[in-house]
Order: structure tokens, then sequence, then C-alpha cells
């Protein structure tokens, strides 16, 4: 994008997005007057108010002096208008920024009248430069200090965001803490994504409503319900919800994301998260019969996402722990993991080699076991004398006999 010096010069610096929201507040200005006095939508204001873009050009001075962030003052000749600039996303946003001259939102299909933004009740505002070491080739903790940066950003808007999914603060703080483990794990994969805060809070979510946590004891039992009614009423018909539908739900109204994006990170279609959500929307408004009123989709799209922000802050974060000891405890479980496969290896190898040493070199039958033969008639031949028998025999052995001689033959 080309812009002289004397145009970055010439624009008025604007406040942050919260102080841009609090400035309108205190004229008593509504969304829709910004928008009709400056020529834009209300998704527009809407986004400069939550940070995901900003005015510029003539629309930045009147947002400016329309909101008193600068005395009012001759309009300058106006430069020749630049082409249209391409927006840039700040890591965690959505890509909904809004883009000149017509500042146009993208549609989606079921809220014809355009996306609900999300804003700071579950979602924190998005930076004015994205969070990271400014000059990374400099820094020997880049890395580091990139993550450190990502983890304040988003952790405790990600926690917000698990107890809509799960109504438990444990096990809300186990999936964030785990989401974080596992990207400093993968950071050169999370470190080019191009929304590293969807890459952990899709990581979060998975972690949360896996059917595996419910073997856990200590996360098969709720926290205490809130008590406001409304509140109440809400993360109980969140609860009933199947987990797609609710997560949906919360991507879509709670984090503001678009249907594209809401479908891509369920891992469904398009048009099957565009029936969770309407299905979603109207399980909420049975119990909750003031989001049944709005007729249009994103009537009932912003009452929840206000009823979903005050059931978040209803709960305090949880403490989480600081960035450097996600990253140890990451790296101690890496080692861990790493030693016991090696171990294991070692394991398998030498239980190997103790067969082949001890196994045979040749297979020999083994001799089948003896047997009892029956029917067989016992063998012929003189049987054992008895003792009479024997006597007599001694006695016959004894005694000459005196009979006739021996005839001999005679040859010759």
């Amino acid at each position: 994008m080309t812009q002289s010096t004397s145009e970055k010069a010439a624009a008025p610096p604007l406040p942050s997005p919260k102080e841009r929201r609090r400035l309108r507040e205190a004229l008593s200005l509504t969304e829709d007057q910004v928008a009709s006095a400056v020529g834009v939508t209300r998704a527009t204001v809407r986004a400069w108010e939550t940070g995901r873009s900003s005015p510029r050009g003539r629309k930045r001075e009147a947002y400016a002096r329309l909101i008193g962030a600068v005395a009012a003052a001759p309009a300058p000749p106006a430069p020749p208008a630049p082409p249209p600039p391409v927006p840039v996303e700040a890591p965690g946003s959505v890509a909904m920024a809004a883009t000149e001259p017509d500042e146009a939102v993208e549609p989606e299909a079921v809220e014809p009248d355009g996306a609900v933004e999300a804003e700071a009740a579950v979602v924190p505002e998005a930076p004015e430069e994205p969070p990271g070491d400014p000059d990374p080739g400099h820094a020997p903790d880049a890395p580091a200090a990139a993550f450190d940066a990502l983890y304040q950003y988003a952790a405790s808007a990600l926690f917000q965001q698990t107890y809509l999914l799960t109504g438990q603060r444990a096990l809300s703080r186990a999936a964030v803490t785990k989401a974080f483990e596992l990207a400093w794990e993968r950071w050169p994969e999370v470190a080019v994504d191009r929304d590293p805060v969807g890459w952990v809070r899709a990581a979060a979510y998975e972690y949360a409503m896996s059917p595996w946590r419910r073997l856990n004891r200590e996360h098969r039992r709720l926290d205490p319900p809130p008590e406001a009614p409304a509140s109440r009423a809400l993360l109980d018909a969140l609860l009933a919800l199947p987990p797609s539908y609710r997560r949906t739900l919360v991507l879509h109204d709670g984090v503001g994301l678009g249907l594209p994006e809401t479908a891509a990170e369920t891992e469904a279609s398009t048009r099957a998260a565009a029936g969770r959500l309407v299905t979603a929307r109207a399980a909420v408004a049975e119990r909750l019969p003031e989001i049944a009123e709005p007729d249009a989709p994103a009537g009932q799209a912003e009452l929840i996402h206000e009823h979903l922000g005050t059931l978040a802050r209803s709960r305090p974060v949880a403490p989480l722990p600081v960035p450097e000891l996600i990253r140890t405890g990451s790296e101690r479980k890496a080692q861990l993991w790493a030693r016991t496969a090696i171990a294991f290896t070692v394991l398998i190898v030498g239980l190997t080699l103790i067969t082949l040493a001890t196994a045979p070199r040749k297979y020999e039958t083994p001799p089948a076991p003896a047997q009892k033969v029956g029917g067989v008639p016992p063998v012929g031949g003189p049987q054992k004398l008895t003792p009479q028998d024997v006597k007599l025999r001694k006695k016959l052995g004894d005694e000459v006999f005196h009979g006739p001689a021996r005839l001999v033959p005679e040859t010759g």
C-alpha cells in the first residue's frame, strides 16, 4: 500500500478501540447514528470499536470529530484517493475487517443483516500491533517472547470460552494449560500459522470436550450454577446441546467467527454448520424467551452474544500458570516422553536379543509321553519259583543219582 509521509502525518490519531466505544457512549450515540453520520454500516462501526479494523481517509477524520477524539478544524484539501488498502489481520482476529470505500462486510447464510462481531465480553480486544517480538532476528529468545505474548493475549479469553463449553472451571483451566503446552511443543508450526489463537483455541476445545475427560473423577462434577436465573438457564441450555452444536454456537455467536470459519474449525460443511447453529439457537430460545423476540437472525445472535458474555464474566478466571511454567512443563513432558520411548525401545531390543540367544538352533520333536497299554497277554516262560520249589530244587541238586550209566554213542 503506497501512502506519502504527509498523508500519514495528516491522519488524525485515534484512541484505542475500547476508548472509542467509551467516547461514543459518553455522547449518547448509538452505532446506527455513528454509521449514518460517517456513511458506513453498523457492522463497520462495531469492527472499529472491537479493533478488527480502523477507519481511513475522510471517514477517519469524520469519525474522530464525531466521537470528540480531536478538535473540529477545517478539513484540508483532499489528496488523490489511494487504491483500496488490503486489511492486515492481527494474530487471533477473524478475517472480517471492513474495506474502503464501501466498508462491506461478508454476508452469511443465516444472518443476512451481517455477522455479529465479538466484543471484549468473550474475546479480548485485538492489539494495535500483533503479539510477538518486533525484531525477532536480533532477539535470542524471540520464540519464547512471542509465545509469552500470545499466552498473555489469549489465555484468559480461552478460559472463559472453554467454561461456556464445559461449565467446569477446573477442566477449563486444564484444557487451556494443555493447549498452550502443545502449542509450545509444536511452536515452529504454530508460529507460522495464519491464526495462532485459532490453533490454540481448537486444541483447548478438543481437550475440554473429549469423552476421555469423563474418566477423571474430578472432571465429572459440575461447578455450582450461576446465581443469575438467566445465566443459569443459558448454561443449562448449552450443556444440554450436543458437543458439536454447543461448539458451533460458542464459536459463531460468542467468539464472532464467520460461518465458513466456524464450519472449518468444527470440521463440518457450511450447510451443516448453519443447521447446527439454527438448532442451537432454537434450543437456547426455549430456555430464554427474550432471545426469540427478534425476528432477524442478527438480532438473536446479538442477544445470545450478550448473554454468553454475561455468563462468561459471572465466573472469575481461574489462576492460570505463568507462561514460563507452561514452557518448562511442556519441555519437561516432551523429555519424559522421549526418555520413555527410548527405554521402551531398549527393552524391546533386549528381549529380542535374549530370545535369540536362548532359542534352540534346531527343532527337535519332543518324545511322546508313555501310555499304559491294556489287553496284552503276559510274557511266556518259567514262572517265579515258590519257596517249596526252591527247597526241592536244592535237595535234588545235592543228592547223588545212582541210576544207570549214560549211554554214549559210538563213532567210528
